[in-house]
């Protein structure tokens, strides 16, 4: 009985290992200052059918499998309020994931689509902290009114344009075929 027990458990747990790995997206997306933009951006993926393992709050050890990181950039007092977390901290987990996304050979995009409104000294904190990171930027236009993402990008770095969120898809839909995501 004691055997068939420990069989049972075994076969249950190798078959909620499968599931889980078979269940695992390409994409991991985050916040990077707890806005909520990151959502938006979950939303214009799902619309593609793309899924993404999203996590306002992902940690390295969340990281299993994907191959790109989505970091949406946009400072929320309240949101990090609401975290738990402040400024410091939740730019020490942004820079702490990405790090680990790199060291598992993922690529990483960053983005910023809340435009010139989701700019400002707590915005411009995590952007500072995120974008020299980037392997590739996607940025809603009058997010860059000043030229602050062209002046932190890596040299070899592409940066993309955009005119909203709401056409944001086009650019996305660019970088993912590019690092050899999605449709």
């Amino acid at each position: 009985m004691y055997r068939k027990f420990i069989r049972a458990c075994a076969l249950l747990l190798v078959l909620l290992a499968c599931t889980a790995e078979a269940g695992a997206s390409e994409i991991a997306l985050t916040s990077v200052g707890q806005s909520p933009d990151a959502v938006m951006v979950n939303v214009v993926l799902k619309r593609q059918k793309i899924a993404a393992d999203y996590e306002a709050a992902m940690q390295g050890a969340d990281l299993a499998g994907q191959k790109i990181l989505i970091a949406v950039v946009g400072g929320s007092s309240k949101g990090l309020g609401a975290a738990g977390v402040d400024k410091n901290q939740e730019l020490e987990r942004c820079v702490s994931l990405i790090n680990a996304a790199k060291s598992k050979g993922m690529k990483v995009l960053v983005m910023h689509v809340g435009g010139e409104g989701r700019r400002g000294d707590l915005s411009d904190a995590f952007i500072e902290g995120v974008v020299p990171l980037a392997d590739s930027l996607i940025v809603v236009k009058g997010g860059n009114a000043d030229g602050l993402f062209d002046k932190l990008k890596p040299g070899n770095v592409t940066m993309r344009e955009s005119d909203g969120i709401q056409t944001v898809w086009g650019s996305l839909e660019a970088v993912l075929k590019e690092w050899g995501v999605g449709s």
